[in-house]
């Protein structure tokens, strides 16, 4: 038995000025989505109207549309492209009265360019007659499009006719298609703000990559403004949650209306940050004629505006390869964004001149945080390039990412993209098990770069234990350092890394297990000079500075260091173990006998002086063998072994 489910969806109507988009939307739901003074006035669509359709599929199934009409009008496309940036599918409007028109030109390129899959063609006014006549003209218009297959509908809302067969085309075309994916990535793009009085701030959106829940902490981008979510609506209703693909309206606690505009993006922590610098793959339509100001030259440097969501941004393309792009080409670049935008990899935008008179090309995210300055590598053009020929192969997606930057956190790994972290995960082990990657710890590393790190690695400590044999191993700062790493957590994954095992870390050094500290013969008279100098005055010896008369001089008292047989007091004081052995022993006779000591009295004791005595006495006080009371020492009687 089918059990009935309601499955949500967003459509968008697209078309020219006065094809009778409103009015269609108004007959379909009873909504009239003109909302303000100056529609009604001047009886065209200025700005985003909403409605809500309630369908039922032929399975049974429950469909929530809801539909965002946009304007017409050339002056208002950009508002016309903040309302269908998260559809699922269009209702594209056409008038017999006067056919394929230049806003439904314009309409369908931006469209295209959104990735926007699925088109029912609502042709309008058929009581005016030219049914066959328009429709002719439409399919010639659609052919090579993605909406060449496109229904088409004659519908009059004068007369009724074809509204009830719309209805179920609708129906059925969204039946087909796979709801909102819930990739626990929650965005809502916000197209509307304003307030209620008793309420407060209401803003609204088309929800997306998530849920949203009444009480839940969200944050609102670009501002990096924390809030919480007081209420959730949907056409009205009340809500506990909002699901992905949902109209949504949620009421803002303690923010006011001025700290938060259309545009902005409400989603919650940890899903990354708003980024100025985009790498993109930028396409520009084919049937931009090139006579038609829109296909006027793009180059390096040109000023654009971008949408994307809701959002309209000043920006400027860089990083083309040859310099300029044309009609009906496709190439990588940057885009440099005047102000920050919350996006994802894979999200689809905009791009339009600086007068927004001319929509002039579109494309998807390839990175959203982008940190190069350039892109004159080929390879990393080819591995991107790569990515906008398969947006939907999640394995191409994560062995790019970590091949382009080396290495990431599994945290971090395209977190901010619309593949959900178990997806990633799952990517993640299948190209770990096919050695194309290395995880280490809680880093996803590039196999080459892995290797070829080991490699250096492995030569630097070989080469440092041929060359300073009496040496315990590598110091791990100097090998980070030698590495040119930077990043403490990829070095200590490195490290452990090699632990795991032909290394052993022993301290602050590093070396192969095999490696014994030895010195060789002609270091060992050095040795016997250097302990003779310890042991002549073994508590108040030579400054070390002394000691280390040539580099042979401190090549072997680091080797006494590094073995245990010296141990450091200071910079400039070193003991010789049995040394201080022997003073510790003496200082626990002396207050033993006498009790509470000064510094002054187990100096005299001992025959030392103050520049070892202080610092030797501060020692055992750290290591818990004495305690200070005032100017004396006493022992402690109870350790901690």
């Amino acid at each position: 038995m089918h059990e009935v489910t309601t499955r949500h969806f967003i459509i968008a109507t697209a078309g020219h000025v006065d094809h009778g988009k409103s009015a269609l939307v108004k007959t379909l739901t009873g909504t009239d989505p003109d909302r303000l003074p100056e529609e009604k006035k001047r009886q065209i669509t200025i700005d985003l109207g909403f409605a809500e359709l309630n369908l039922t599929a032929p399975n049974g199934d429950r469909i929530h549309a809801g539909i965002v009409d946009v304007p017409g009008h050339e002056d208002f496309v950009r508002n016309m492209i903040a309302g269908v940036g998260s559809v699922d599918l269009s209702l594209f409007v056409i008038a017999t009265d006067d056919g394929w028109m230049p806003q439904s030109e314009e309409h369908l390129q931006i469209l295209n360019y959104l990735g926007v899959k699925r088109a029912v063609i609502a042709l309008t006014k058929s009581d005016l007659g030219r049914i066959d006549f328009v429709t002719d003209q439409i399919r010639r218009q659609l052919h090579d499009t993605l909406f060449a297959d496109a229904p088409i509908v004659p519908t009059s809302v004068r007369t009724g006719e074809g509204i009830e067969k719309l209805t179920n085309i609708l129906a059925t075309e969204l039946a087909r298609m796979e709801p909102h994916r819930d990739i626990r990535k929650p965005r809502l793009f916000v197209d509307r703000v304003f307030t209620l009085r008793g309420i407060g701030t209401i803003v609204t959106g088309t929800l997306t990559g998530g849920s949203l829940r009444r009480g839940q902490q969200i944050v609102v981008y670009p501002a990096n403004l924390e809030t919480r979510i007081r209420s959730i609506q949907s056409h009205g209703q009340e809500l506990e949650g909002a699901q992905p693909g949902m109209r949504t309206a949620v009421n803002l606690q303690d923010v006011s209306v001025d700290q938060i505009k259309r545009g902005d993006v409400i989603t919650i922590r940890d899903l990354g940050a708003p980024g100025s610098r985009l790498v993109v793959i930028l396409e520009r339509s084919a049937r931009l004629p090139r006579e038609d100001r829109a296909a006027r030259l793009l180059k390096n440097g040109s000023s654009i505006y971008l949408h994307h969501g809701t959002s309209r941004v000043a920006a400027r393309i860089t990083g083309l390869e040859t310099g300029r792009l044309e009609p009906g080409e496709k190439t990588i670049a940057q885009i440099k964004l005047a102000a920050p935008i919350f996006a994802f990899a894979g999200d689809r935008f905009v791009v339009r001149n600086p007068s927004e008179r001319h929509t002039l090309a579109g494309g998807m995210v390839l990175d959203p945080n982008n940190q190069d300055t350039t892109l004159d590598d080929k390879h990393k053009r080819s591995l991107l390039m790569a990515r906008a020929a398969a947006p939907n192969q999640i394995e191409l997606w994560v062995g790019s990412e970590v091949e382009l930057r080396r290495f990431v956190s599994a945290k971090m790994l395209l977190n901010q993209s619309n593949f959900s972290a178990d997806a990633i995960a799952d990517a993640v082990m299948r190209l770990d098990r096919e050695k194309k990657i290395v995880v280490r710890g809680e880093i996803t590393a590039d196999a080459q770069f892995w290797r070829n790190l080991r490699a250096q690695a492995v030569a630097l400590i070989d080469r440092a234990h041929k060359q300073n044999p009496e040496r315990a191993g590598v110091d791990l700062n100097a090998l980070r350092s030698a590495l040119r790493i930077e990043e403490s957590d990829l070095f200590e994954a490195f490290a452990a890394d090699l632990c795991a095992d032909d290394f052993v870390r022993k301290g602050s050094v590093i070396a192969r297990r095999s490696h014994r500290a030895w010195l060789p013969a002609a270091l060992q008279s050095v040795e016997k000079r250097i302990r003779e100098a310890l042991s002549k005055k073994p508590f108040d010896p030579p400054g070390r500075r002394e000691i280390e008369s040539d580099p042979h001089a401190r090549q072997v008292l680091s080797f006494l260091v590094g073995n245990g047989e010296a141990i450091d007091i200071t910079p400039d004081v070193v003991l010789l173990r049995e040394s201080l052995e022997e003073m510790k022993s003496r200082v626990t006779q002396f207050i033993s006998k006498n009790g509470p000591a000064t510094v002054s009295e187990l100096r005299q004791a001992l025959g030392s002086s103050r520049r070892v005595i202080v610092p030797f006495l501060e020692r055992l006080d750290r290591e818990g063998f004495t305690r200070r009371v005032g100017d004396k020492r006493m022992i402690c009687r109870i350790r901690n072994v």
